[in-house]
């Protein structure tokens, strides 16, 4: 796969981007989603979101709308 990568995982705080990453395999990215809330989602006005950059798809979000 040329490009960084199908799934992009997106940490935020207050709105702001923060950090971002792309993965080519789906279980690679939804595993560093979970560890990101655990490193990171202690923090007021944190979100990461995980979205398929093919498909245009919210995989993930937290916390949950």
């Amino acid at each position: 796969m040329s490009g960084p990568g199908r799934y992009h995982l997106l940490l935020t705080v207050d709105g702001r981007p923060v950090q971002h990453g792309w993965w080519a395999r789906e279980e690679t990215a939804r595993e560093k989603f979970r560890r990101w809330i655990g490193e990171r989602g202690g923090r007021p006005g944190t979100r990461v979101t995980l979205h398929d950059e093919e498909t245009g798809a919210v995989l993930a979000d937290w916390p949950d709308q």
